[in-house]
């Protein structure tokens, strides 16, 4: 997929992309290939795919999930910074929080967001459980993203201490998760799911491999 075809499809699925933003994501899709080549960030399979398979998949949160004002957000394990770097362009006024635990990745997806020029997004070498420690992080964020981490019970143990009251943890996700689901309620008995269906109007691979957002709140 091209960028103009990109820009296409988000005008036909809802999400709206301006110029300056287009040009942020432009940037940041070839600084993301280059750097794949030093770093493993994606799966090198997929780097002829960044615009549909990670960027567009990133901005499905943008479509299906309604971002509160000054959204305070984080990333879980970002690697190259997808898919908070993304939504942070697409969503300007939230304030996004990258975090990675691998050094080298995380480093990589702070230059990435530098490089955008968007003041709301840092990022952070550390571990959620860390982060769950600090107190200026502790019940403060409305959205926490996820995105081929880990399962979900593992997760939801190390951010319920960040979500703030009414906060939603939203996990990228596609095929069966009812034993992911079950895994769950067994440890977090008050968990609710609510499984959302990507689809996305010109772009048949999001259903044909099941993607799928999971908003939990706790």
């Amino acid at each position: 997929m091209e960028a103009t075809e990109f820009l296409t499809l988000c005008l036909a699925n809802g999400i709206i992309i301006g110029q300056e933003q287009f040009l942020q994501l432009k940037r940041y899709a070839k600084e993301l290939a280059y750097w794949n080549g030093q770093v493993n960030l994606i799966s090198r399979k997929d780097i002829d795919n960044i615009w549909d398979k990670h960027i567009l998949h990133s901005l499905a949160a943008v479509k299906y999930i309604k971002f509160p004002n000054r959204a305070k957000c984080l990333d879980v394990g970002t690697g190259g910074g997808l898919p908070g770097i993304p939504i942070a362009i697409a969503v300007p006024d939230c304030r996004m929080l990258l975090i990675d635990s691998i050094g080298k990745k995380i480093k990589i997806a702070d230059m990435l967001a530098k490089h955008t020029e968007l003041k709301h997004i840092t990022a952070k070498q550390a571990r959620a459980e860390e982060i769950s420690a600090v107190r200026e992080y502790r019940k403060s964020f409305d959205l926490i993203f996820s995105r081929s981490v880990a399962r979900i019970k593992p997760v939801v143990r190390w951010i319920t201490d960040l979500l703030k009251p009414g906060g939603r943890l939203i996990f990228y996700k596609g095929g069966d998760l009812r034993e992911e689901f079950d895994e769950a309620r067994e440890a977090f008995p008050k968990l609710q799911f609510e499984e959302i269906k990507i689809s996305m109007f010109g772009c048949e691979w999001f259903e044909q491999e099941e993607k799928k957002l999971v908003v939990c709140r706790i």
